[in-house]
């Protein structure tokens, strides 16, 4: 999945609600059950999510949506094996923009 955000220092939830295409009450959950989520919250209580914060979301969104973990099982996979995580992860994007790039490149054929 792709998430199409502008290159913004801060982001509010629910423009980050609307990338994924969840509900900002999955991502207000989601916060509560994995500790790499911690967004900057002002004197109001609104959430802000730096770039590091979109990039764990983007991961348990794989882990859990694309994947079909469940959100314990999610937790144990990041805790043991974050590494190896993150660099599959990266190659997964890496491979999915690669395609999106060859697919438009074969309508414009």
């Amino acid at each position: 999945m792709h998430i199409d955000l502008p290159e913004r220092l801060y982001y509010n939830i629910g423009e980050v609600a609307e990338a994924f295409g969840v509900n900002t009450s999955l991502i207000r959950f989601w916060e509560k059950e994995f500790d790499a989520l911690k967004p900057k919250k002002n004197a109001k209580g609104n959430r802000k999510f730096t770039p590091q914060d979109i990039k764990n979301l983007e991961l348990i969104y794989h882990l859990v949506k694309e994947r079909g973990f469940t959100l314990e099982g999610a937790k144990i996979h990041l805790k043991e094996n974050k590494q190896k995580t993150l660099d599959q992860f990266e190659i997964i994007r890496k491979l999915e923009s690669v395609k999106a790039e060859l697919i438009k490149i074969k309508e414009q054929l």
